[in-house]
């Protein structure tokens, strides 16, 4: 299958499922991280009434933007102003938080959560101060194909919006003269090329970002709250409270689940209560 205006349709669709993935954070009725399979079953609905006539850009985003909202709406018991991950009333093994909900209880992975918390902060810190470059004290020379070269120089002003000002010195060779603050030390050659590589197949290039993004979640895990670490409930409870409004908060910034529910039905059923 070929799009007719293809950048578009791949736009659409990135923009849709990370902003529906943004809100998928701790809500009242939901079951942790496995509530995703619901968050895939609104995305395949939309796809479903999607047009395929190229025009139809802003009934794209119009549609996204319902799916990314119906994930996100709030029932009952969040509206009555019930949290809803309750409030803690132990850590077990200096690892978990044991919370009791509105209709049983919630079990979270204290690092894991806090990893989200502080990785969301710092791609929000990174995002209002834009992308800060670095110039380099002395230019990296990049060798590379003179197809490659002239893609660099035909998107020179994207490279420099991210961060990474390169200049032409040859019909094969680059010159990178600045890089992102927060890729400082690492193989911005490597980036470079990635980069490239995406410009020359979608006209985008979205690997710096996650280069970037990678290192915040590495810091942000080892700046993150450590397992057998006794908190108190205040400690606890205001966790509990950062998860509700960070966006992604289901799973940490590698992926990991950061929480799970069981409701007082399952909890009835392990000891057979009721029959």
């Amino acid at each position: 299958v070929r799009f007719r205006d293809g950048r578009s349709v791949h736009d659409f669709l990135f923009r849709t499922i990370e902003q529906a993935l943004a809100e998928t954070r701790p809500r009242v009725g939901a079951a942790g991280a496995t509530s995703a399979a619901g968050l895939w079953t609104d995305l395949a609905a939309t796809a479903r009434g999607l047009p395929l006539a190229a025009p139809a850009t802003a009934a794209y985003e119009a549609r996204g933007a319902a799916a990314a909202a119906a994930v996100a709406a709030p029932d009952d018991a969040e509206r009555e102003g019930i949290p809803p991950l309750g409030y803690a009333i132990a850590q077990l093994h200096g690892i978990y938080i044991l919370s009791q909900t509105a209709d049983g209880l919630a079990l979270v992975d204290m690092h894991a959560a806090h990893e989200r918390i502080v990785y969301e902060r710092l791609k929000a810190a990174l995002d209002a101060g834009g992308t800060q470059g670095q110039p380099l004290l002395v230019p990296a020379t990049v060798e590379t194909s003179e197809h490659d070269a002239e893609l660099a120089a035909q998107h020179a002003a994207e490279l420099a919006a991210t961060g990474l000002v390169v200049d032409r010195a040859g019909p094969a060779t680059l010159l990178i003269r600045e890089v992102p603050a927060a890729l400082a030390g690492q193989d911005v050659a490597a980036v470079l090329r990635d980069a490239l590589a995406d410009l020359g197949s979608s006209g985008a290039t979205h690997r710096i970002t996650e280069r970037q993004n990678e290192l915040l979640a590495n810091i942000a895990c080892r700046s993150a709250v450590r397992a057998h670490r006794q908190l108190s409930l205040p400690e606890m409870n205001a966790l509990l409270r950062d998860m509700e409004r960070t966006g992604r908060a289901d799973q940490c910034s590698h992926g990991r689940p950061t929480w799970v529910r069981l409701t007082l039905a399952e909890l009835d059923r392990l000891f057979l209560r009721g029959r």
